[in-house]
């Protein structure tokens, strides 16, 4: 079943279904579109564009977020929390005369109940404290043992400080447990540095 979706191109952001992802909305088109969503079903899709200007194109797979807090300013701006509901494979873009884009799309079913093995856990929580500490990151490492592998890994996959294409990568993954698989690759690959001092960036 296709559906018809507002959307928001975002470089560098991505969300998962069950997380949050908080926004300040200030240019027009997108005060447009979150007055749209308010007005509508509250849905809006984040998805990022191939390359960072207007209108450039998108890659293939989002995630609808639904408006859970606004805090609309005196000037216009907002000021969004957005929930995670549903990955989306975008069909087509649809021409439109509002100034926000819209696409068709279709909604991608999640697998259920997905867990990792212990040594899954154990090997991910591993490489996620050696980059954290390498990365100067201070982290509450009983809170994340406390997480559900699920929230665990795509709460770091949709914070972790990757370029556009990794962290899209990380959202294209089928399952769970590939996209543990991936992060470890990626926190290994991150970690790397060139001459001493600059971190290398995966293109």
């Amino acid at each position: 079943m296709s559906v018809r979706l507002s959307i928001f191109p975002l470089p560098g952001a991505i969300l998962f279904p069950g997380l949050q992802l908080p926004l300040h909305v200030f240019e027009p088109r997108y005060r447009d579109l979150v007055g749209h969503a308010l007005a509508k079903d509250r849905l809006i899709g984040i998805i990022q564009p191939q390359q960072s200007k207007d209108g450039a194109p998108l890659y293939e797979i989002g995630c609808v977020g639904r408006i859970a807090d606004v805090e609309a300013l005196e000037d216009g701006r907002y000021n969004i929390v957005l929930d995670g509901e549903s990955r989306f494979r975008v069909l087509r873009e649809i021409d439109v005369a509002t100034a926000f884009r819209q696409v068709e799309a279709e909604l991608i079913e999640e697998p259920e109940d997905e867990v990792l093995s212990s040594v899954e856990r154990a090997g991910f929580e591993f490489e996620a404290r050696r980059f954290a500490d390498m990365q100067g990151y201070s982290v509450d490492w009983e809170s994340v043992a406390r997480l559900d592998d699920e929230t665990l890994i795509n709460g770091v996959a949709q914070i972790a400080p990757f370029d556009p294409a990794s962290k899209q990568a990380l959202l294209e993954v089928p399952d769970l447990r590939q996209r543990c698989e991936l992060m470890i690759q990626l926190m290994q690959f991150f970690a790397l540095r060139d001459d001493g001092d600059e971190i290398v960036t995966l293109q």
